[in-house]
C-alpha cells in the first residue's frame, strides 16, 4: 500500500528500511522521503515504523529468553 503518494513510499518499504536499521522519522525522511513534500502521510509512516520496530523487538526479546 502507498503511504506517501508524493515520493512513491509504500508500506513495505518502510518495513524494509527498518529491517536495515532506520529507527527515527528523521532517517526514514532522509533515506525515502516520505513525508518530505506534502507532509500528509507523516502520522501513518509514523505508524508503520512504530509498529515495526515495536514488532522487531518483541521478536528479538523472545529469542533472547532460555526455553522452558
Amino acid at each position: 500500500m502507498y503511504v506517501c503518494l508524493c515520493k512513491a513510499v509504500t508500506d513495505k518499504a518502510i518495513k524494509q528500511k527498518v529491517a536495515e536499521g532506520v529507527s527515527t522519522m528523521r532517517e526514514l525522511k532522509m533515506c525515502t522521503g516520505a513525508g518530505s513534500q506534502c507532509g500528509k502521510c507523516v502520522c501513518q509512516a509514523q505508524q508503520i515504523l512504530h509498529n515495526e520496530l515495536v514488532r522487531i523487538s518483541d521478536a528479538s526479546l523472545a529469542l533472547a529468553q532460555p526455553a522452558a
